[in-house]
């Protein structure tokens, strides 16, 4: 370890000042109340606060800021989806990501490495030949590459894996990833400078609604009143829901991860097959993320599980052989949200002041600013939807106007 950096460890300066003020008690009523202190809830009230001068605002996290599915994903951003509502909304996503460190004078990490996405069967070709155009009409940077150009990007991938041989691979240029916690404090710290409160150990427990209207908020700190709320709260999105008796078609599933001991650096871009349910990366600090599917029943815990990892790990080496001798450091889990059209549910409910932010299965995180910007723009105007989310409410669902993503996974759920 060099002695620079074992000094800094034992020095008073470390851990570094985290910027956000004291523990406060509730007040007893704010313009807006957030619940959920993830990225989205931060990246919203943020937002609010720098560009639309709303500061009287609450942010209620249940544990710890940051704690739940932003602490717990992978890290990927992409815009390479299928349809037009969600390659448009994707986009804009990734170019705030890509300013997101000027903006906070933080480095949140941000690096462009690309996504390779495997294609193992003529179908699936043709599918992404679609993807790619859809993409570049939006003006994302995706294009099909063959086996030969695969091989000279990823030189130490299989392309040849059992009965699943690679013929052909969507390379999206704009695939990126980012530190998730840093995005998150980001956020936190911005906010919090702009007269935000961020309220953790703070857990929502009921509502008071009046004509049609959320008027109080009961937590286990007590009751504060509100002008409007706000609920980002990833896989626990269905169980907020049912406290007000809204309808969703949300269904909850852990999605797990796993990452390996630290190897000199050999794949810079992050490489996925939906046909072996698994997607590799590898992390700046050498070790090897493998993620996957959702499992396959719905349930609201975050425990691992040796049958994923047992199948995940089975697919990685089918991608990377060599990796059959790496070690495993880690394995964790997330509980995502997932809708029937995979794609998320954002703008009004049935309460005229209560507004959703839900419905981001394996995908939220790759949304936080633009869903922290559209959301901002929501609540600022009382109500009016921005045209880039109308797309992903809650009413498409009664009007059969689904925006279908099912394939556009990284790995396929």
């Amino acid at each position: 370890m060099p002695f620079s950096l074992l000094k800094y460890g034992l020095s008073s300066e470390y851990p570094a000042e985290v910027d956000l003020p004291a523990p406060k008690e509730l007040k007893p009523s704010y313009d807006v109340v957030i619940i959920g202190g993830g990225g989205h809830a931060l990246a919203t009230a943020y937002y609010l606060s720098k560009y639309h001068g709303v500061t009287n605002i609450a942010v209620l996290e249940k544990a710890y800021l940051g704690g739940g599915n932003t602490a717990r994903n992978t890290a990927v951003i992409r815009s390479n989806y299928l349809t037009s509502e969600g390659v448009r909304f994707y986009a804009e996503s990734v170019k705030l990501f890509r300013d997101l460190s000027n903006e906070f004078d933080f480095n949140i990490m941000y690096s462009e490495r690309g996504q390779l996405t495997l294609a193992h069967t003529d179908a699936t070709v043709r599918a992404f030949r679609q993807r790619a155009e859809v993409n570049k009409h939006f003006g994302g940077r995706t294009e099909m590459i063959d086996r030969q150009q695969i091989r000279e990007l990823v030189p130490t991938l299989n392309l040849d894996p059992g009965h699943l041989p690679v013929l052909a691979g969507l390379w999206h240029i704009d695939g990126a990833t980012a530190r998730h916690d840093a995005v998150a404090w980001g956020y936190a710290k911005q906010a919090a400078k702009r007269g935000v409160e961020i309220h953790q150990l703070t857990e929502v427990q009921d509502f008071v609604v009046e004509n049609n209207h959320v008027t109080a908020i009961r937590t286990n700190r007590g009751t504060v009143r509100c002008g409007c709320a706000v609920q980002a709260v990833a896989g626990s999105s269905s169980l907020l829901l049912n406290k007000l008796g809204i309808r969703a078609p949300i269904h909850t599933y852990p999605l797990q991860a796993m990452v390996t001991q630290p190897f000199k650096p050999f794949l810079d871009p992050l490489v996925s097959s939906s046909a072996l349910h698994c997607y590799v990366q590898q992390t700046s600090r050498g070790e090897i993320v493998i993620g996957g599917g959702s499992d396959p029943y719905p349930l609201y815990n975050t425990r691992s599980t040796l049958d994923l990892k047992e199948s995940l790990l089975a697919h990685a080496i089918e991608m990377f052989p060599f990796m059959a001798n790496a070690k495993l450091m880690r394995q964790w889990a997330g509980i995502t949200d997932m809708t029937p059209d995979y794609s998320p549910i954002m703008g009004l409910s049935p309460l005229d002041n209560y507004y959703l932010d839900a419905g981001w299965g394996t995908w939220g995180f790759k949304a936080t600013p633009i869903c922290g910007k559209t959301m901002a723009e929501l609540i600022a105007s009382g109500g009016k939807v921005p045209e880039l989310i109308a797309p992903f409410s809650l009413a498409r669902f009664s009007t059969f106007q689904q925006v279908n993503e099912m394939g556009a996974t990284a790995a396929s759920h």
